[in-house]
């Protein structure tokens, strides 16, 4: 057993398991996965080496690891009504590497939304490797927070990328995929989805589906699907042959079988009725959080919400950098992530916003009452963050309040 073997681990695993129990998680990138999902991650199919695809592998022994990456991939384009899936991607960020490697060479163009207005550090951030080694232009959004489609087109007219990358990582609202679709066929690019933040709720039809527009889906596992942390690629069939090659041999060796099996699992529970509840709780939530915190004085970027997070400009709010804030949450238990806002004038390691998201908390049984507490403990810390005593208080207070709510797999 892992504590007579090595107590220090099995210590510190101890610790973080309080630690999730006792606080009310806001990072919008994370969530609690099932009791199911967690021992197909921690089952013996770590020991196996499985380099290759099913009934095309380089090692033998994979009768049965064909059988578990073939039910992922089929419960995959159920769930989401695709044509191809690949189940092996480790993360989004390889995942979506991957993606520029089977449609560009280096120096080839790609584009996708500015890290400062809610994209990904993958979709060609300068400190990414897409940024490094593929010419990227980005998009932002208006002055109002939403993306402007007239400027994202000018931008695609005067660069003529060959990939355009949609999807977010701080946006709130609704994108327009048909939109895109047009914009992609005026210049000849391919269309990529990275959906890795809606995947839960695009899945159960509560976010609209880019799956009728674009050429190319990437996307977490975990988030709001509540997997494993893992990844896929969806897309055409025309484009199978080069996305799987992108992947192995391209950018990985053998696969995660692991984690393959737990996401397999997830996708089963992302199809029950159940889960679809949960992901328009997820919604509501977030909606209801935003209003709430609107109605104390926050700005949050374009107004509200439209799926699980928001992005809270604390600098203008309560004269607080993100740093600052996402410090003073976390000494009373709340975690969030410290983020930028569009045209943010602050360095990215202590931009003006932080990002806040619901899906970790109503996976553990919480609604829209709930919500207006949570608004309140984040508002009387952001308010007194130099109040050590009171911060203290608010700990305890949260402590006690979520011994109310049993996260799944955990508890």
């Amino acid at each position: 057993m892992l504590q007579d073997t090595d107590n220090p681990i099995y210590d510190l695993i101890a610790k973080e398991k309080k630690r999730q129990i006792e606080g009310i998680e806001l990072i919008a990138s994370e969530n609690y996965t099932s009791t199911s999902v967690l021992q197909a991650m921690g089952s013996i199919l770590t020991n196996k080496y499985s380099e290759g695809y099913p009934s095309k592998r380089y090692y033998r022994g994979n009768q049965y690891i064909d059988q578990i990456e073939n039910i992922a991939i089929d419960r995959a384009k159920e769930l989401f009504k695709v044509d191809h899936v690949n189940v092996q991607p480790c993360s989004g960020s390889s995942a979506n590497f991957a993606v520029h490697l089977a449609f560009l060479n280096v120096g080839d163009r790609t584009m996708g939304m500015s890290l400062d207005a809610g994209g990904h550090l993958t979709h060609g951030s300068k400190v990414s490797v897409s940024g490094k080694y593929f010419d990227s232009v980005n998009y932002g959004v208006g002055d109002n927070g939403f993306i402007n489609y007239d400027q994202v087109r000018k931008i695609a007219l005067d660069h003529r990328p060959k990939l355009i990358w949609t999807g977010l990582s701080a946006y709130s609202r609704v994108i327009d995929w048909k939109e895109f679709r047009k914009i992609a066929d005026e210049v000849g690019a391919i269309l990529i989805a990275d959906i890795a933040h809606i995947a839960g709720l695009i899945a159960t039809g509560h976010y609209p589906s880019p799956v009728p527009h674009a050429d190319v889906i990437t996307t977490t596992t975990h988030k709001t699907l509540r997997g494993p942390r893992g990844a896929m690629i969806m897309c055409n069939e025309q484009y199978a042959e080069s996305i799987d090659k992108a992947v192995f041999p391209g950018t990985q060796g053998g696969p995660h079988n692991h984690t393959i099996a737990a996401i397999a699992v997830a996708l089963k529970e992302a199809s029950t009725e159940e889960f679809k509840k949960y992901s328009q709780q997820v919604i509501l939530n977030a909606k209801k959080l935003a209003d709430e915190l609107t109605k104390k004085g926050y700005t949050i970027v374009s107004g509200g919400t439209d799926n699980h997070l928001m992005l809270t400009d604390v600098l203008k709010s309560v004269n607080l950098s993100g740093k600052e804030a996402s410090l003073a949450l976390e000494c009373a238990n709340i975690t969030v992530n410290k983020n930028a806002v569009p045209n943010d004038s602050r360095k990215p390691w202590d931009p003006s916003g932080v990002r806040i998201g619901t899906a970790a908390i109503t996976s553990r049984g919480m609604k829209e009452k709930e919500m207006e507490k949570i608004a309140q403990y984040i508002d009387t810390v952001l308010r007194n963050s130099n109040n050590e005593d009171l911060i203290k208080k608010i700990k305890l207070e949260v402590k006690n309040f979520t011994k109310n709510f049993l996260i799944p797999g955990i508890n």
